[in-house]
């Protein structure tokens, strides 16, 4: 018998609601219109939930695209949801269990696909939503994935190399029978890496007898990696950026921009962003911001980060000190949210300051804060769109990896721009027609190829 707790619940197709915008609406007595706008001026947020955010957006982009609802049911839910109990000794000799999931949302425009966090705060209905983020992020850009997440509950800032590594290859173990090159590939997410890949593929490998650097991507170059990979999210997030300006008659360069978030894509982000000529006007992450209407040295910022400094440490002339919502609401072009969930909600999307906001975190706005941007004419880019640099590239590496190649990093650039520039411009030709923001638009043309495949390949049995 194996020597840990494995508990797979798997969603059939026609079974049951799981947080319908309705429900949602009622709960908190609030009236929305088939945007999903809330029409109730006294309507506060008491609660997030980010698998009811994501389902509420479908639902409204359904409503606007006029999508046949017929096999909405069976994408609003996930094939199957696995829940692993990792026991993992620690270098002080004790036993702590720990928490892990793995979510695969669709597999009907090809293999699963989505990265692995390491948070204190990661459950199971977050790992759903950003599960049913990455089937939508693969459908928008028009890659052959659907979409999976995995995590571990754990602060991995408490835990040592050594235990870092177990906790890893324990839960690689138990999601084993999950993954594979051709049924889902994982990634790094939150606090985790190249190293992290590493780990899983050396594990998977061991216990297939075999090298197999197709089970992960965003792995070490050395192992079979992409060149650019690390950097590609951050960098699709300045690609997005550039066309929502161009389509306004606007340039990167001088462009102030305000950035939450100095981890892969936040840090990454800057450092693109300040060499193609725009002013880093603010930076934050968890222990605190930076501000600086001069302009900030991400370069050096980066390499100050890298040595093990908190930003809250960083001081130089003109810099001023302040919190991470200071950031959030600074005067700036454009606002980055590249931390985490739920960041801008009704009271901070009330006081921005910026013309557009470009999601480099997955789902850091919420419903609300959403209707209140579009109220204030606040164009924004959304997650599915503007984070897809990562999965992009990670299947440039799925790609590479099947073909026994490797490309150069001017390749990889180059069609990383060539197909966010062709997604974006669908996009916006879907909002105009429909008559609503680009989120909507993102999320109605990521429907229509998803529900499509599901009406071609029809239901088993």
């Amino acid at each position: 018998m194996l020597d840990f707790y494995f508990k797979i619940l798997y969603n059939s197709h026609n079974k049951g609601e799981q947080g319908s915008y309705a429900d949602f609406s009622v709960a908190h007595d609030a009236t929305f219109d088939y945007h999903g706008h809330c029409l109730e001026e006294a309507f506060k947020e008491k609660h997030y939930d980010p698998y009811e955010n994501v389902v509420s957006v479908m639902e409204s982009a359904m409503g606007a695209g006029n999508i046949s609802i017929e096999m909405f049911e069976i994408i609003k839910n996930p094939q199957r949801e696995t829940k692993v109990y990792l026991p993992i000794r620690m270098d002080d000799g004790t036993i702590r269990v720990f928490e892990g999931y793995r979510v695969q949302h669709s597999n009907i425009r090809g293999p699963f696909k989505g990265g692995i966090r390491f948070h204190q705060n990661c459950d199971l209905n977050e790992v759903k939503a950003l599960a049913m983020w990455m089937s939508l992020k693969c459908a928008v850009v028009n890659i052959p994935y659907g979409g999976a997440k995995g995590g571990i509950r754990v602060d991995p800032t408490t835990l040592l190399n050594g235990e870092l590594c177990r906790l890893t290859r324990r839960y690689t173990y138990a999601i084993e029978p999950l993954i594979g090159a051709d049924k889902d590939i994982p990634a790094p997410d939150v606090n985790t890496n190249a190293q992290t890949m590493a780990w899983v593929l050396d594990t998977y490998s061991m216990l297939h007898g075999k090298p197999c650097p197709g089970v992960v991507t965003g792995k070490p170059v050395e192992l079979g990696g992409s060149k650019g990979r690390t950097s590609a999210t951050g960098r699709g997030v300045v690609i997005s950026t550039k066309l929502l300006l161009e389509k306004y008659g606007e340039q990167l360069k001088g462009t102030r921009v305000a950035i939450q978030g100095t981890g892969n894509v936040g840090g990454n982000a800057a450092r693109i962003f300040y060499h193609r000529g725009a002013v880093i006007m603010g930076l934050s992450n968890v222990s605190g911001g930076i501000i600086c209407p001069d302009g900030l040295d991400a370069d050096e910022i980066s390499a100050f980060l890298a040595e093990g400094h908190l930003l809250k440490m960083y001081n130089k002339s003109g810099v001023r000190h302040v919190s991470s919502k200071e950031v959030l609401t600074c005067e700036c072009d454009v606002l980055v949210p590249a931390a985490m969930e739920n960041q801008i909600d009704g009271e901070v999307a009330e006081g921005l300051r910026c013309r557009y906001v470009i999601e480099g975190a997955n789902g850091p706005t919420t419903t609300n804060g959403d209707a209140i941007l579009e109220k204030r004419g606040i164009i924004l880019v959304p997650d599915i769109f503007a984070n897809s640099g990562g999965v992009i590239v990670s299947y440039f590496e799925w790609v590479q990896n099947i073909q026994e190649l490797a490309w150069d990093r001017e390749q990889v650039t180059e069609m990383l721009e060539r197909i966010m520039t062709r997604a974006f411009g669908k996009i916006v030709e879907e909002s105009e027609r429909s008559n609503c923001t680009l989120r909507i638009g993102a999320y109605i043309l990521a429907l229509r190829r998803l529900i499509k495949t599901e009406e071609m390949k029809g239901l088993f049995p």
